[in-house]
């Protein structure tokens, strides 16, 4: 009798010009290992390779979306011996450094369905992509200072960011649980919604049919306005405006725009 092949710990599938990616370890709150990390790169490999595919939905398997790191595995184990005990520090460098940055150039918009809890890395994991909506009774928890460390995978940056730093000071230091409504009403995530999952893969499929490099180029111009000066910014917008004045979609936008119909762009 032959044993049964492992569950994929990241499912992909399908749905025209969406992909839809679901972190797959129900059993754990689809925490993170390494080869899930792995797993979910693979994921976004398919989903680059395919011409098209033009959005990306993230979601989580059973009751949660993802409690962060899998603090049950042996390369995070506290360990009685400090000599011996691991480096944290190897974890985020190899792994989930890696998967923020990769989701932060992802060729694409990316919306994630949180229909769970979002704690530590999870949490950053959902600020990291571009429009996030979720359960009425989905949360967020900043779960680093309940086992002294600090929040990760981008965390500081992204809080600091969508809450200002009274309140993402607070949320990080406490580690309070920040409940679905109180998430939107901060500016934390973009809506609340009974089927999350539903009207992400909408949300998925509208930004789909739009011209894809402007909406990337449109993430990275807000990434990074706090770091720039208006000068600076005005300098930034000007030089991707004029990339994507070489755009197909810019020239079927303004003909589009003429002839007074609906544009029909291609992501080129």
């Amino acid at each position: 009798m032959t044993e049964s092949a492992p569950e994929p710990t990241v499912l992909f599938a399908e749905h025209g010009g969406v992909a839809l990616i679901t972190l797959n370890r129900p059993h754990a709150l689809n925490s993170f290992t390494r080869q899930m990390h792995r797993d979910l790169w693979a994921a976004l490999d398919r989903a680059e390779a395919n011409p098209a595919i033009r959005a990306v939905v993230f979601t989580g398997a059973g009751r949660g979306f993802c409690a962060g790191a899998d603090l049950n595995v042996s390369e995070l184990g506290p360990g009685a011996n400090g000599a011996l005990r691991p480096d944290p520090g190897v974890s985020i460098e190899e792994s989930f450094n890696p998967t923020a940055r990769r989701l932060q150039s992802l060729r694409m918009p990316m919306v994630v369905a949180v229909n769970g809890v979002a704690a530590g890395a999870g949490a950053s994991f959902v600020l990291a992509c571009d429009i996030a909506i979720a359960a009425p009774g989905a949360s967020f928890i900043q779960a680093f200072s309940k086992i002294g460390l600090v929040p990760d995978a981008g965390g500081t940056w992204f809080l600091a960011q969508r809450l200002g730093l009274a309140r993402a000071t607070a949320i990080a230091m406490t580690g309070d649980k920040l409940p679905a409504a109180q998430a939107k009403e901060w500016g934390l995530i973009w809506d609340v919604a009974e089927d999350c999952l539903g009207a992400a893969m909408a949300m998925a499929g509208r930004l789909a049919e739009m011209p894809t490099k402007a909406l990337v180029a449109t993430r990275h111009l807000l990434r990074d306005s706090h770091s720039r000066t208006l000068n600076q910014q005005l300098d930034a917008e000007r030089d991707i405006q004029s990339a994507m004045g070489k755009t197909e979609d810019y020239v079927e936008g303004v003909l589009a725009f003429r002839e007074k119909r609906a544009a029909r762009f291609n992501g080129r």
